[in-house]
């Protein structure tokens, strides 16, 4: 680029909200940097071979999706596709039963494990209403916030309202369903990268939940075919066919501006440069936001979760016979997810405590979507294992990240035992080096490697999806006219959606939606 080059926008970070952002500037013909630290983009949503030697493209640390609307599919032409996964999820008892919800034996499921068809109308119930709520908040993401008042108005359900953006979640739950397990189950989406109880009330498990159930309008999490790293390859040509200019390898180290322009300073292999820009979209933390700016720094995030990407031989037996493995790993595999156990967790990690039980969810992506893994490992039965651990907060692993991250693997991978028949180190497939085919990644791992603060998947808590004071018309708005967070720290972010980026190019060229 030119020296002393100036834009009409420039993007700091290349992760899925920045490339979104990118293309839709420069489809509407605005000249569009976007500046990348890393090698190559993609940021959180990639796809990389982790283990030497091996033909395995993972999604490395984002792996499902379901809050991006086809709308940006739609409007950027992007060559992306998700496919449905054939079981919702699988839970098994330590005593060798189990739920498996999906599917026509899913009221068998549910009364062989509760002893009557209660809970499974309760929970048809419970999910209908989800599922109302979901088709009429989903479509607003990608529109000016709402007001609180308009939003209550257009869910139209006062006890929908109450449950789920009024009193802790863990009511409703309490209030619907009997069954230890089934009220796990249900608590599991409030708890995906938050760390909080049931009973929190700050209410930061609601908004957690509440995300986790709107995506597309249906609640469905579903697989990107070709791995995530398809989905953030094909923005990244999006925005490129629509002219704007990626650099990667190059670290913005500063954003300075007088709220009409903007100056953007940046580390590349050249040397230090400066360009202008009329708009800074900066897809990183709010608190790297303030960093770049030379402000102060927000509240501090913290996550809580254990990221493990694993490949097997070939799925492990089970201790639940009716179940097969290919249906059980199909969709979520609940380890250790009962209400009680995931309760027990919480406390133990609010102590300071690893979980001496750490609950887990598991999914396999080669399962429905193959084309991840190279001809010879499918020939061969190989899969693909996305392990996210819950309530395993940052400042757990504060005093020796290298040692509790063994520690916390190691249990994690026992109790995953408990459920089959066979360990599941037994089935690790082995790289070139005849080591297992196993990472484990921490909070602290994501904030080193990501630049997650705290490690938090979310930048920091989710907010509600409305206008309140201090957000903007789009949530996207800083202290700075023309300088905007397009990052999943936004009002609206968080999760691989792609509606940060959206809602601050919307911004920029004053758009309606």
């Amino acid at each position: 680029m030119p020296a002393h080059a100036s834009y009409d926008a420039v993007i700091v970070g290349g992760g899925h909200n920045g490339l979104v952002a990118a293309a839709y500037l420069a489809r509407a013909g605005r000249s569009v940097l976007l500046l990348e630290r890393a090698a190559a983009t993609g940021g959180a949503a990639v796809s990389t071979r982790p283990f030497a030697g091996v033909d395995a493209r993972l999604s490395r640390f984002s792996y499902l999706v379901s809050l991006l609307p086809g709308k940006i599919v739609r409007d950027l032409g992007l060559d992306f596709a998700v496919r449905k996964r054939t079981v919702s999820s699988y839970t098994p008892t330590p005593g060798g039963g189990g739920l498996l919800v999906g599917g026509p034996g899913t009221a068998e499921s549910f009364a062989r494990l509760t002893g009557g068809d209660r809970e499974y109308a309760a929970w048809r119930e419970f999910y209908g209403v989800t599922g109302s709520v979901a088709e009429r908040v989903f479509p607003t993401l990608t529109e000016p916030l709402p007001t609180r008042d308009e939003l209550r108005a257009r869910v139209g359900d006062e006890q929908a309202w109450r449950m789920l953006f009024e009193e802790p979640v863990g009511e409703a739950i309490e209030r619907r369903f009997d069954h230890d397990l089934v009220r796990g189950v249900v608590l599991t989406d409030a708890l995906i990268g938050t760390f909080a109880g049931a009973h929190d009330t700050s209410l930061a498990q609601n908004r957690c939940f509440l995300y986790h159930v709107i995506g597309g309008g249906t609640g469905d999490w579903d697989v990107p075919v070709g791995g995530m790293g398809a989905l953030t390859d094909a923005l990244a040509a999006a925005a490129r066919a629509a002219g704007a200019e990626i650099a990667v390898g190059h670290e913005v180290t500063a954003v300075a501006t007088d709220g009409a322009r903007a100056e953007v300073t940046f580390r590349a292999p050249s040397g230090e440069s400066t360009v202008g820009a009329g708009h800074v979209l900066v897809n990183a933390s709010p608190r790297e936001l303030a960093r770049l700016l030379s402000e102060p720094a927000p509240e501090p995030a913290e996550g809580a979760q254990l990221k493990v990407n694993m490949l097997l031989r070939r799925l492990p037996r089970l201790r639940d016979h009716r179940v097969d493995p290919a249906d059980a790993f199909a969709g979520t595999f609940h380890v250790s997810e009962g209400y009680g156990q995931l309760d027990s967790a919480y406390r133990e990690a609010a102590a300071g405590r690893v979980p001496s039980a750490p609950p887990s969810e598991i999914y396999c992506h080669s399962l429905t979507d193959p084309s991840i893994l190279g001809p010879r490992l499918n020939a061969e039965g190989a899969h693909a294992l996305t392990l996210f651990g819950l309530h395993t907060p940052a400042r757990l692993f504060a005093s020796d990240n290298d040692a509790t991250r063994e520690r916390l693997l190691a249990a994690t991978l026992a109790e995953l035992d408990r459920y089959l028949e066979e360990p599941v180190e037994s089935v690790l497939a082995l790289d070139e080096d005849g080591r297992p085919c196993i990472e484990a990644k921490t909070p602290l791992d994501l904030e080193a490697e990501l630049r997650l603060p705290g490690g938090h998947i979310f930048h920091r808590d989710l907010s509600w999806p409305w206008a309140t004071e201090a957000t903007g018309r789009w949530g996207v708005e800083t202290a700075h006219a023309n300088v905007l967070l397009c990052g999943a720290g936004a009002v609206r972010g968080g999760g691989v959606s792609g509606v940060p980026g959206h809602n601050a190019a919307m911004a920029v060229l004053g758009r309606a939606g």
